[in-house]
C-alpha cells in the first residue's frame, strides 16, 4: 500500500472516529439530563454546535500561544488515534500502527493536555492557574495507575504493538485481558474516570463553582477545534482500551467488525458516565489521593501478577 492510500484511509477513520465520538458526547448528555430531571439538548447537538462556532469571529487577542493551545489540544488526539488499529485486521481502519505504537500513544495522550496549558496560562484569566494546576496534577496522578497496567500488558504479551496485544487475545473472549489479567484492567478502568473527567474527577472545570476554562474562554472556531477534539480524542481513549484489555474488534465482515466496536466502546464509556452520574465531585486533593493510593496498589498487584505467577 503506498503513502496516498495510507493517508486517505487514515482520514476516512479520522472523520468516522470524530463522528462517532461526538455522538457519544450527545448520548452522554442527554443521559445526564435525564438523571438531573430534565429533557436535555438532542443527540447532534455537539454537531450543531460545532456548525455554529466555525461560524464566529473574534478580534480579541491574548497572544500566539493562547491560541495555540487549541491547535496543540486537537494534535493530541489525532496523534492518539491516528497509531491505535481501529479494526484488527482492517485495511482501512489499520491507521499507522507500528512496533512500540503504545508508548507513542501514551506520549501523545501527555501532549495535547500540555499543550493547553500552556496555551491557558496565556490567558491572562486570574483563575487559569488554578485549573492549569489541577489538571496537571490530576493527569499526572491518573496515568500512574495507568502507566504501570500498560507495564503489566508488556510484560504479559511482551510486545509495545497494540496489533500484537489484539492478536493475543482472539479465539475466545477469556483470552481477552479482562480474564487474563483482571487486577490491570481494574487499575486502567479506574484511570479512564480520571482521563474522561467525570465526576468525581471534574476537577478542571469544575462546573459546581465558577463557570470558567475553555468552553468559556474560547470562542469561535477556536472552542470549535477543541469541541472537535473532544470528540475525536473521546473515541481514541475508547478504542484504545478495548483493544488493550477487551479483545479488539475483530471480523472478516467490517461492518459486523464495527458493530463491534460501537458495542464495547459504549460499554466501556458507560462505565464512566454511570460513576459520574452516581458520585458528586472530589476536591482536588481527595482526587490526586485517591490515584495514588488503591488503583496505584492493583497496578503493582497486576505486575506482580504476571512477572511471578
Amino acid at each position: 500500500m503506498n503513502i496516498t492510500t495510507k493517508i486517505l484511509y487514515a482520514i476516512i477513520s479520522v472523520l468516522v472516529a470524530t463522528a462517532y465520538g461526538l455522538t457519544l458526547g450527545g448520548i452522554v448528555r442527554k443521559i445526564y439530563a435525564r438523571v438531573h430531571g430534565r429533557y436535555g439538548p438532542p443527540v447532534w447537538q455537539p454537531f450543531i454546535d460545532i456548525l455554529q462556532t466555525h461560524g464566529k469571529r473574534v478580534s480579541i487577542s491574548h497572544g500566539y500561544m493562547f491560541y495555540l493551545g487549541p491547535v496543540f489540544r486537537l494534535a493530541g488526539g489525532l496523534g492518539t488515534y491516528l497509531f491505535i488499529p481501529v479494526i484488527f485486521g482492517s485495511v482501512v481502519f489499520s491507521n499507522f500502527s507500528m512496533a512500540g505504537d503504545l508508548l507513542l500513544v501514551m506520549y501523545f495522550i501527555f501532549f495535547g493536555q500540555l499543550g493547553m496549558a500552556l496555551g491557558a496560562g496565556e490567558g491572562g484569566h486570574p483563575y487559569s492557574p488554578i485549573g492549569i494546576s489541577r489538571g496537571l496534577a490530576q493527569m499526572s496522578t491518573f496515568e500512574v495507575p495507568f502507566a504501570l497496567s500498560v507495564i503489566a500488558l508488556a510484560i504479559q504479551y511482551n510486545t509495545l504493538n497494540i496489533t500484537t496485544i489484539v492478536a493475543a487475545q482472539q479465539g475466545s473472549i477469556l483470552n481477552w485481558t479482562l480474564f487474563t489479567n483482571p487486577l490491570a484492567v481494574v487499575a486502567a478502568m479506574i484511570s479512564l474516570l480520571g482521563m474522561n473527567m467525570h465526576s468525581p474527577f471534574s476537577i478542571v472545570l469544575a462546573p459546581q463553582e465558577i463557570p470558567i476554562g475553555p468552553p468559556i474562554e474560547m470562542n469561535s472556531s477556536f472552542l470549535a477545534t477543541l469541541q472537535t477534539n473532544r470528540g475525536l480524542f473521546g473515541a481514541a481513549k475508547l478504542v484504545l482500551f478495548m483493544n488493550l484489555y477487551f479483545g479488539g474488534a475483530a471480523h472478516p465482515n467490517i461492518f459486523i467488525a464495527l458493530a463491534i466496536m460501537v458495542v464495547k466502546t459504549f460499554l466501556i464509556y458507560m462505565f464512566s458516565v454511570f460513576v459520574g452520574a452516581a458520585f458528586p465531585r472530589f476536591r482536588p486533593e481527595q482526587s490526586m489521593r485517591f490515584f495514588l493510593k488503591w488503583p496505584t496498589i492493583i497496578g503493582i498487584a497486576s505486575i506482580i501478577l504476571v512477572a511471578y505467577f
